[in-house]
């Protein structure tokens, strides 16, 4: 079919994030199925992928990819690294002609980003014999390094195909950390060979709060978990699309699972102690004793953790874990004055500062929940600051590498809409209480102002999360992630001085169309009447 001249206008506009550079070109380039997809060996796994993408996209099936070089007297799809390239560290060229389209990049990642590039450029319909990419050169490469979403199994338990079907938009927005969210109160989700209650007991609760009634029960029996196998699974699947998984074993408090599991890991002097798996959402008082068992416990658990997951960082979590206990147990009394810890917040420094020493004696680092600064933060310590910006500033003025996810802007378990706009479709639109539009998303600059250009060098990126209490299926998951995670992207992507939110959303019609394309359940775009008040932030 032929392609009138503004459809392919359209589609060079229709690419998110921003690229930094793009010059377009003359004519067109003709994919049909006696294209050929070539490359050399060090990225023939990501001329496989862009060839497999292609064949399911396009409905058309590229001649299988090589290196060969007849392919250069027909037009083909050309995947080469060099080297040599002054592009950064995950930077890649397009350069489209009628002819050939050519990607190069310095490494096997720039070279994929620019496959996924290609990937938005295709047109959003199956009707076709042949595609009709526009000629233009592309120049690109990332503002962070660390772009990522969180999200939460222990809450609501996420489906191994769900995941990767969540991993393949990660990557087609470039996005590259997957924060895994395996343990909390209501739920532990990874089996640990060596403490096998954790799942046969820990995985399971009574009962799960509906829709619309939060301090309710549904009284269903609800569990799962995944076996070491499915995360090697997972996490092998994720690598194939330059995504590092982060595993988060959220310790010491959000414990109550592994305490009913192992009540001699939590505070168990205390009278009438009793934890169970917690029904209901919120901040229990369940947390980890910080004694010699536990530490030994914990090393046990990570040993296995780092065993499954190669990434450099371990999230601890660290996050809203409540002094209570501690102070009533005078098993920890006795430690604070051997220790000379004043309160509780020294309590929980000391407590991180050990699970430090153990995660880099596995060689690898700690990376935990702003909460990990209470009482002093351990010396290599890197921070996720979520309750605003106040301890990532802090953090990274201190030398700690930091990553921004501040819940005023990046937790998409929020409303896209306002909450009665939602609640009126029925109770199953349920999300947390606050409201955060697409807009609201797309302005966050992950550098504070108040950071000098060295300090800055510590933020590592920016991240948005996904906390599942109201998230019971895929399709809901959907519905809160897209299309705020084009805006993410951009965020974590574009140049900020490039930013421009009309443009954005001229540009996200195209991305819509391939989420439409693949029956993504997309949340609403809420665009506030000229009476309406910005959104507060949270």
């Amino acid at each position: 079919m032929t392609m009138k001249p503004q459809a392919c206008e359209q589609r060079v506009a229709s690419i998110i994030p921003r690229p930094v550079h793009i010059v377009t070109g003359q004519g067109v380039f003709h994919l049909t199925a006696e294209t050929i997809v070539r490359s050399n060996s060090a990225v023939s796994k990501e001329a496989r992928w862009l060839q497999s993408d292609l064949s399911a996209r396009c409905r058309v099936a590229p001649t299988r990819s090589r290196e060969d070089s007849a392919a250069n007297q027909r037009p083909h799809i050309s995947l080469e690294l060099a080297p040599e390239t002054p592009l950064p560290a995950a930077g890649y060229c397009l350069d489209i002609t009628p002819t050939v389209i050519k990607i190069t990049a310095k490494d096997a990642a720039g070279v994929f980003y620019g496959t996924r590039t290609l990937l938005q450029l295709l047109p959003t319909t199956t009707d076709f014999e042949s595609a009709e990419i526009p000629a233009m050169t592309i120049t690109d490469h990332p503002r962070f390094a660390w772009r990522g979403m969180m999200i939460d199994s222990a809450r609501h338990f996420i489906e191994v195909d769900h995941i990767k079907s969540f991993l393949d938009w990660m990557a087609f927005h470039k996005l590259n950390n997957l924060h895994w969210h395996l343990s909390d109160d209501q739920g532990w989700r990874i089996e640990i060979k060596k403490y096998p209650k954790l799942t046969e007991v820990g995985a399971y609760r009574e009962s799960t709060p509906p829709y619309g009634d939060r301090k309710g029960s549904d009284h269903t029996r609800y569990g799962a978990f995944y076996t070491q196998q499915q995360i090697q699974e997972v996490v092998r699947y994720a690598a194939e699309r330059h995504i590092t998984v982060l595993p988060e074993i959220d310790m010491p408090g959000h414990m109550a699972a592994a305490t009913a599991a192992y009540p001699y890991l939590g505070n168990s002097d205390l009278p009438d102690y009793a934890p169970k798996v917690q029904n209901h959402w919120g901040i229990h008082p369940y947390t980890l004793a910080p004694t010699e068992a536990v530490f030994e416990f914990v090393d046990d658990i990570f040993t296995e953790v780092c065993a499954l997951f190669p990434s450099t960082y371990i999230h601890m979590g660290g996050d809203e874990a409540p002094k209570t206990q501690w102070e009533a147990s005078p098993r920890v009394q006795a430690l604070m004055q051997a220790k000379g810890l004043k309160d509780g917040h020294e309590v929980q420094s000391y407590f991180v500062k050990r699970v430090e020493k153990i995660l880099a004696s596995k060689g690898r680092k700690l990376i935990g929940w702003d909460e990990i600064r209470e009482g002093g933060l351990s010396p290599q310590a890197s921070v996720m600051s979520w309750r605003g910006e106040a301890g990532g500033i802090a953090s990274a003025q201190e030398g700690h590498d930091v990553v921004m996810c501040p819940q005023s802007h990046m937790y998409f378990d929020y409303y896209q809409a306002p909450a009665a706009q939602e609640l009126a479709k029925g109770a199953e639109f349920q999300a947390f209480e606050n409201f955060l539009p697409l807009q609201q998303v797309y302005q966050y600059d992950p550098v504070p102002a108040q950071l000098s250009p060295q300090e800055a060098t510590h933020i590592l990126g920016v991240q948005a999360n996904l906390w599942s209490e109201f998230i019971k299926d895929f399709k809901k998951m959907q519905y809160q992630a897209f299309p705020r995670i084009a805006a993410l992207a951009e965020v974590a992507w574009s140049p900020a001085a490039d930013k421009d939110y009309a443009n954005f959303l001229e540009r996200l019609e195209g991305i819509l169309a391939h989420y439409q394309l693949a029956q993504i359940n997309c949340g609403p775009i809420y665009t506030p009447a000229p009476q309406d008040e910005t959104p507060a932030k949270s």
